[in-house]
């Protein structure tokens, strides 16, 4: 059994089995997987002659046998796909449309004696991350080239989501798209959902931060706003409460740090405009506020000093490299950060 970089390096260096088992939990990765090989060795022009798939709850075994046995048209390779084929995990077999089995002993045996111009692709999908290969097909290992998808994670979600933006002809910047990989779901239909979304969103322009969040629901700004106003009462645990609770509803905890960031930016910049003398609906017109809001984050940013409130920031700023540069669990990366917090006012 392989993992995905291996899959992706051996096909780089042409070394293409003649059968492929992929599993995983994640469809979309599986699918992008099985078209890599379609593209190495199928012509485009005779695609839809050279490639044939197959549903793996409606597929018998003479279905199998002659698709692979048919002759390429005009082409050294013919590509077979088994899709979502049932067969391959250890329950009972799945009836197809006319109540015959897929047997597993026969397959078993074809599939060492495969034309040479036939590539047989079979996948299946994993109900949970917990799920492992099936028995069935760790005996089809000698036979077979066995692919488990896992998830995604770190450089390689991260190279994988910057293909998807320049497959579609947008650039994100390198601290937006780390940005954007911390918080979002590694689930690859979810990631192409949300970067259509952004590059819809941007048309024309660069992404921000503030693009990502925006479209990241939810928001919990007064979460948020409540979060900070207990640091500024010194109060740790009711902070730490509230962050358990973002974090409970499914919020990341990047998108937590990036909010909190913003807070302590805006009430310095209010604190520092308000002690220069300009009052609150001047303030709410010149930062697009709420008057009522103006008005509260205002007296908000004079619970704290100056001093500390350019601290927290750079405590922020800390904890961010924290959350990117080690192994920290990001929760308690955050919890640190509100008793330093606490501790600089």
């Amino acid at each position: 059994m392989i993992s995905l970089t291996e899959f992706e390096n051996s096909l780089k260096n042409n070394k293409i089995g003649s059968c492929y088992i992929f599993c995983g939990t994640d469809e979309n990765l599986i699918k992008t997987s099985v078209e890599a090989i379609v593209k190495k060795v199928i012509d485009p022009t005779f695609k839809d002659l050279n490639y044939v798939r197959y549903d793996g709850a409606k597929i018998n075994h003479d279905i199998i046998l002659n698709s692979c046995e048919t002759l390429p048209f005009m082409a050294d390779k013919k590509v077979v796909e088994i899709y979502r084929a049932e067969f391959l995990e250890d329950a009972t077999s799945k009836g197809n449309n006319d109540g015959k089995k897929i047997d597993f002993n026969e397959l078993s045996k074809y599939i060492t004696t495969l034309p040479s111009y036939t590539i047989l692709i079979m996948y299946y999908i994993f109900e949970t991350d917990r799920d492992k290969i099936s028995n069935k097909v760790k005996k089809l290992e000698s036979k077979a080239t066995v692919v488990k998808i896992d998830k995604l994670k770190g450089a390689s979600l991260q190279n994988k989501i910057k293909d998807i933006f320049q497959s579609k002809g947008k650039k994100i910047e390198k601290t937006e798209l780390s940005f954007f990989s911390s918080i979002i779901d590694n689930n690859m239909d979810i990631v192409t959902n949300e970067v259509e979304k952004i590059i819809c969103y941007t048309e024309g322009r660069e992404i921000t931060k503030e693009d990502i969040v925006a479209l990241m629901p939810p928001k919990n700004e007064n979460d948020i706003f409540n979060l900070v106003d207990y640091l500024s009462q010194s109060n740790v645990k009711k902070s730490i409460d509230i962050l358990n609770e973002l974090i409970y509803k499914g919020e990341k905890p990047a998108i937590i740090l990036f909010m909190i960031v913003r807070q302590f930016k805006l009430l310095l910049s209010l604190r520092v405009a308000s002690d220069s003398g300009k009052q609150a609906d001047f303030l709410a017109k010149e930062f697009k506020l709420h008057p009522f809001i103006a008005e509260k984050m205002i007296k908000q940013s004079k619970k704290f000093t100056l001093r500390a409130l350019k601290e927290n920031l750079k405590l922020c700023v800390e904890v961010e490299k924290m959350m990117k540069s080690t192994s920290v669990d990001e929760k308690t990366a955050l919890e640190l950060l509100m008793i330093k917090s606490v501790i600089a006012k």
